[in-house]
């Protein structure tokens, strides 16, 4: 998308995604989780202003590099209210469905995607989507534990991230990336195998 760039890496044993976007006229940018590996996440951060940290959600997998990272960079936690108690510092701010977060010229969207845990959140600006662990390839994210469950990660989906054009790329919060037009058509096929 012109007026953003994209910054990706993978770190750990679960091949948690990195993800940073900057706005290039201004240097800011924004974090989405911060998985493991501190000093390489901060070192993709440097030049940078960091303008906040956003959760997908609360998974440990996802924050074991967060209190490093915050007290590096002093930029404010934001996540929703329904995961922040699984972090292990308390959050700055709330995020919430449909919310605008702005960092340099750069207009984010918050997407309340619940079903992978209650507070999961994605976000999209242009046709980038930061999906956390609510949309794969090939399928949504795991709902076989105790806070799961597949029928709302499955309206989820449809409802909020199908709504997004078909060339929209999906960034998930492990593996490779794909398209909304690639995983629209298999919506039915999860829906029957309850995965």
């Amino acid at each position: 998308m012109p007026g953003v760039e994209l910054k990706h890496f993978s770190v750990g044993p679960m091949d948690n995604n990195v993800y940073i976007l900057v706005d290039p006229a201004t240097q800011d940018s924004v974090l989405f989780d911060a998985p493991t590996d501190a000093a390489r996440i901060l070192g993709a951060l440097e030049g940078t202003t960091v303008r906040a940290i956003l959760m997908t959600h609360g998974d440990q997998d996802h924050w074991q590099a967060l209190r490093e990272v915050k007290e590096a960079t002093g930029a404010p936690i934001g996540v929703h209210p329904c995961d922040a108690p699984s972090l292990p510092i308390p959050p700055d701010f709330e995020l919430h469905d449909g919310e605008d977060l702005t960092f340099g010229g750069v207009r984010l969207r918050a997407l309340h995607t619940p079903g992978h845990t209650p507070g999961s959140m994605s976000f999209v600006t242009g046709d980038i989507l930061i999906a956390g662990d609510t949309l794969f390839p090939g399928g949504p994210g795991n709902t076989q534990r105790p806070i799961g469950d597949f029928n709302e990660i499955i309206q989820s989906i449809r409802d909020k991230l199908f709504a997004l054009p078909d060339n929209t790329r999906v960034y998930p919060g492990h593996g490779t990336a794909t398209t909304i037009g690639a995983e629209r058509p298999q919506l039915q096929g999860w829906i029957e195998r309850g995965w």
